[in-house]
């Protein structure tokens, strides 16, 4: 055979070899792969308009593969794994996140105009389909992020957060559904599994469609309104505890009597908003009643990213503590089986939001007085009166090192101390005037934040408890040390016991148990009723914020 008959036989097996639906999906890979190369310059990768946020991990994730398309079978067609992206997409408003923000408007466009020309001519439509087929991975990337870590890092806005970061890798987890055909069960498995976040979700519906049927009525203002008295507004305030299901539709009359159906109807208002439960409508409930619900839809959807930052195994027993609610719960295989009330930090010395374990308590603890606080709060105390160290069983050492020499306060000149040249340490011996009460709860954490007695019992009476420098102080601390040591042997009148004595002892746990310090503004509680608390840190306003600037590349 000559060379001229060799070379024809050659490409007579190239052309038989590359039929249509080879060809179709070889120029697919073709653009994919020119795509990936020339939108690629350094940290941007562009796709027709769209920005591509997977910068990183799409180059890989079709070098993986080839290049060949992951939404586009060898004939050119749609798999079905676009229609259960689409519809994915299309709902994660029900997520509190916004469709538009996964290139969903381009992808419909591409979506509709490819599938109507492949459809009538024989052109090559490859560049259009590789197109497509970069933005739906891309989409689908970018949602499974945002389902498993949240739209933003809270650690970028807030100073005193650290947020749970999975390593997952979401190039497998895309192959892998598309290998089964499950995009939809694996984007929801991404989610957060807690039953609060499906609640949380369940709410978000119900107050959207209030808001779909003009929201609810403004309360005028007027004096206090108590039980039996008459007042106009009591149909319209009526009107209004129906829209948020904490009156039965089946109670509404014109009357103008402030009736006991009211009454009850308004206390459990109050409670959901934590306001004391007195049933007058006053000038604080007046304020929390005529919020508008879309502030309220805002703030369903601020905490449903919250949830998105938390560990999707929160452990079978735990301790969570709701910073904005001012209360501990202990959770035991998803059931509450004990609750407290805490104080928390100061807006100005706000109580850190992390997960930790516990895995020792102190009874009759010292307090090594931080110096931020001997600096700002104690130095003044010490200035104005010389016997404030003495009265209230303070030491001065000079350093902090464990064989720091002591030294009589009473030699220190402290009118010329301040915050600049303050070299001592302070410590509080144990006693009944010790800050930290008689019980420690110890998670150690790089805040340097723990749970505690105190002797100031009255805060707890308070309906806004921001009282400490950061740590928590807890209502039941006899309680709580029962329960964490989970011995026999520890009782509580053993604890009693031992509290006592005025021993510093400490007491490391048999079953270390995880600790979660959150801060939720809204939650629906195991009954279904929907709460909301103040923001007392402005982290909903610092959020809010966040999810409203540019969406930066994962």
């Amino acid at each position: 055979m000559n060379k001229a008959n060799r070379v024809m036989t050659i490409g007579v097996i190239f052309l038989a070899f590359f039929t249509p639906t080879v060809f179709a999906q070889y120029g697919i890979s073709q653009h994919i792969h020119q795509l990936l190369q020339s939108g690629a310059t350094d940290t941007v990768l562009t796709c027709g308009k769209e920005r591509i946020c997977g910068v990183t991990l799409i180059p890989r994730f079709y070098n993986n593969r080839g290049y060949q398309p992951a939404w586009i079978d060898s004939q050119g067609h749609f798999n079905p794994t676009v229609q259960a992206l689409m519809g994915a997409l299309k709902a994660s408003d029900e997520e509190g996140l916004l469709p538009e923000i996964y290139h969903l408007e381009q992808l419909e466009a591409l979506f509709h105009e490819t599938k109507k020309e492949v459809s009538s001519t024989r052109s090559d439509h490859s560049p259009k389909l590789a197109e497509l087929d970069i933005l739906l991975t891309d989409a689908f990337l970018l949602y499974a992020t945002h389902l498993r870590s949240g739209r933003v890092n809270p650690e970028t806005i807030h100073t005193a957060w650290i947020a749970y970061h999975p390593e997952v890798d979401l190039n497998l987890i895309l192959t892998l559904a598309l290998d089964r055909n499950r995009i939809s069960e694996t984007l929801s498995d991404l989610s957060p599994p807690h039953s609060g976040y499906r609640r949380l979700k369940e709410a978000l519906k119900a107050y959207r469609l209030i808001a779909q049927n003009k929201g609810w009525p403004n309360i005028p203002t007027g004096p206090a309104l108590r039980p039996r008295d008459n007042d106009d507004r009591a149909p319209l305030l009526r009107q209004r505890l129906i829209l948020s299901r904490d009156l039965s539709p089946s109670f509404y009359n014109e009357s103008i009597r402030y009736d006991e159906s009211l009454e009850h109807a308004l206390k459990q208002f109050q409670r959901r908003h934590g306001l004391e439960p007195d049933g007058v409508l006053g000038k604080n409930t007046l304020t929390e009643l005529n919020i508008p619900v879309e502030q309220r839809i805002r703030q369903l959807e601020l905490n449903l990213e919250r949830w998105r930052w938390i560990p999707h195994n929160l452990g079978q027993r735990y301790l969570l503590v709701n910073i904005a609610d001012f209360l501990l719960e202990v959770i035991e295989s998803g059931q509450r089986v004990m609750d407290m009330r805490v104080v928390v930090g100061k807006e100005y010395r706000r109580t850190p939001v992390f997960s930790e374990t516990m895995k020792y308590i102190v009874l009759n603890p010292f307090w090594e007085v931080p110096l931020s606080i001997a600096t700002k709060d104690k130095l003044p105390l010490i200035q104005k009166d010389p016997e404030y160290l003495l009265k209230n069983n303070f030491r001065v050492f000079i350093g902090w090192e464990e064989n720091a020499r002591e030294i009589d306060p009473g030699a220190i000149d402290w009118s010329t101390v301040g915050r600049h040249n303050f070299i001592y340490r302070l410590r509080q011996d144990p006693g009944p005037e010790n800050a930290l009460g008689r019980i420690k709860f110890m998670f150690p954490n790089r805040f340097a934040v723990y749970l505690h007695h105190t002797p100031s019992h009255e805060l707890f009476d308070r309906t806004v408890r921001t009282f400490s420098s950061g740590c928590i102080r807890v209502e039941k601390p006899l309680d709580l040390a029962a329960y964490v040591l989970d011995d026999h042997s520890w009782t509580k009148q053993q604890i009693q016991k031992v509290m006592d004595t005025g021993e510093n002892r400490t007491i490391i746990l048999r079953n270390p148990i995880p600790v979660h310090l959150l801060y939720w503004t809204s939650w629906i509680d195991s009954d279904g009723m929907v709460h909301f608390r103040e923001d007392i840190y402005d982290r909903d306003i610092e959020l809010n914020q966040a999810l409203k600037e540019k969406l930066p590349p994962p």
